[in-house]
């Protein structure tokens, strides 16, 4: 009854157009649904978030880090302890922990993949002290079936050394 009074009244282009303005909608806002990827500490109720920028092509932009205590089960975002925002070249792929610096505390491991045709990894280590989230290392153009938490440990292995000892310069025999 509806479709004829809408063909009586030269409603059907209208109906058309308001079912190819909701499907276009729908489908906008999937284009620009961005990727979360979430982890628990180890041990701890906190909770690590990394979310791809909105409205950001997967490909490359921008991430953010949060942390949220976690401690109320049923609102485990309820609670913000730190964040940050960071370039991306690539979509997060992972949330991570390990302890890299030793300090007996997890660190946060960000992976992302980039999307050419390598596949390269990329990956950004954070430590978290009370509220504060520093970036402690970040590596990048790393194969595809790399250890990207292997790679942060080395380079800050290098890093680590000292670089004013007496035989700095000399060469390794």
């Amino acid at each position: 009854m509806l479709l004829s009074t809408l063909r009586q009244n030269h409603g059907v282009p209208l109906l058309s157009i308001g079912i190819m303005l909701v499907l276009s909608t729908a489908l906008g806002a999937e284009d620009s649904a961005r990727l979360v990827r979430r982890a628990a500490f180890p041990g701890t109720p906190k909770v690590a978030v990394a979310a791809e920028g909105d409205f950001e092509p997967r490909s490359n932009g921008s991430y953010s880090l949060r942390v949220y205590a976690g401690t109320n089960p049923r609102f485990p975002y309820d609670d913000f302890v730190a964040g940050t925002v960071r370039p991306r070249d690539g979509t997060v792929e992972d949330v991570r922990f390990s302890d890299l610096d030793r300090d007996g505390s997890p660190d946060i491991i960000v992976v992302m993949r980039s999307a050419g045709t390598g596949s390269y990894l990329s990956a950004d280590a954070f430590q978290l002290q009370g509220t504060v989230l520093t970036l402690l290392e970040s590596v990048s153009g790393l194969a595809r079936e790399a250890d990207p938490i292997r790679a942060l440990e080395a380079k800050l292995t290098s890093h680590a050394e000292p670089r004013g000892s007496p035989d700095a310069g000399k060469p390794h025999r």
